[in-house]
């Protein structure tokens, strides 16, 4: 389900980071090329919704099984590569909610499965080895991915360049 705002297949991370490399304010960030795409979408778009957890995705499942309505759900997993923070149920539950993606700095499992979601899904690695239930965890805080700052309510564009946030919706 495409952002009711601005259609993700009409801009190219390149595009943009050419119209806005200059961009001294900070409100224009490019995340590092360390995630790999697992879902069926390579392209997506939209405001974005932030967890923050560390190897327990009690959080990320109850924010891919509420209505995404096309926004971005972020997941600062804190690049643990021991577990997998979303897997196949998770990843057709951001499809079957109309997430345009998941982008997790973290691990996810169930790759097969997951490249049939009809979503984003990005992340460092695959691991086969689940979370732990804990309950911990925040949502809707600022988060760090990769050295770069992810607030609620930024806009995230993926494509097959890369991944780039903005504080503010961009066109190029």
């Amino acid at each position: 389900m495409p952002s009711t705002s601005f259609p993700p297949l009409s801009f190219a991370t390149c595009d943009l980071c050419d119209a806005y490399k200059n961009d001294s304010t900070g409100d224009f960030r490019v995340l590092p090329p360390v995630f790999r795409d697992f879902g069926a979408e390579s392209r997506f778009a939209g405001t974005v919704v932030t967890v923050k957890c560390f190897e327990d995705n009690t959080l990320v499942k109850a924010a891919v099984d509420s209505p995404g309505e096309g926004r971005v759900l972020v997941v600062d997993g804190g690049a643990s590569l021991r577990r997998a923070l979303v897997g196949g149920n998770l990843g057709a539950a951001a499809a079957r909610n109309g997430w345009a993606g998941v982008v997790v700095n973290g691990c996810v499992r169930d790759v097969v499965e997951l490249a049939l979601c009809q979503t984003g899904i990005r992340a460092l690695a695959p691991m086969p080895l689940p979370t732990e239930k804990r309950n911990e965890g925040q949502r809707d805080v600022a988060v760090q991915i990769q050295g770069v700052w992810v607030r609620p309510g930024d806009w995230l564009y993926a494509d097959e360049d890369g991944m780039v946030v903005s504080a503010t919706a961009l066109h190029a």
